[in-house]
């Protein structure tokens, strides 16, 4: 008998149902609420954060009102914004907050153009158009991973 399979999208990947009978797809989809996928959420973002922060060792420094950035190697103004980003919770923030991180962190980043630069690249976008909120992309959290970070890491 062939089994049944349905694929929920969701901001943290995807949710799969599976079951032998129609009725048991429906039985468990009632089991996936709103509350279900909040908690999901945020015990992936959970996990993500700290994979970020083991990542950021010796260059982002978590405090209390924020991250800042602590390395004395020299950084582009895109990198400098990439990694404030990628130090926030869910990887986003609004220009304002970025542009104080980068305040206390000592940097002097013209934000606005720098912003409107890296969404054209596709390393940010805004997740809802007229709020002042961005968000790393897939791609920009890529390119923090594999391009930025380890070259600060480098001895």
């Amino acid at each position: 008998m062939p089994r049944i399979k349905v694929s929920i999208k969701t901001a943290f990947g995807e949710v799969e149902i599976r079951g032998e009978t129609a009725g048991e797809v429906l039985e468990a989809l009632e089991e996936v609420d709103e509350g279900f996928l909040r908690r999901v959420d945020e015990r992936v973002s959970s996990l993500m954060t700290n994979r970020a922060r083991d990542n950021l060792r010796d260059v982002i420094e978590v405090r209390r009102d924020g991250p800042i950035i602590i390395t004395k190697k020299r950084l582009t103004h895109y990198e400098a914004i990439g990694l404030i980003l990628y130090s926030m919770k869910d990887h986003q923030a609004s220009s304002g907050e970025i542009k104080r991180r980068l305040t206390a962190s000592g940097r002097r980043v013209t934000v606005p153009a720098r912003l409107h630069e890296m969404r054209k690249r596709g390393y940010i976008f805004k997740p809802s158009e007229g709020s002042p909120i961005y968000k790393l992309s897939t791609k920009g959290v890529k390119w923090i991973e594999e391009e930025v970070l380890p070259q600060l890491k480098k001895p």
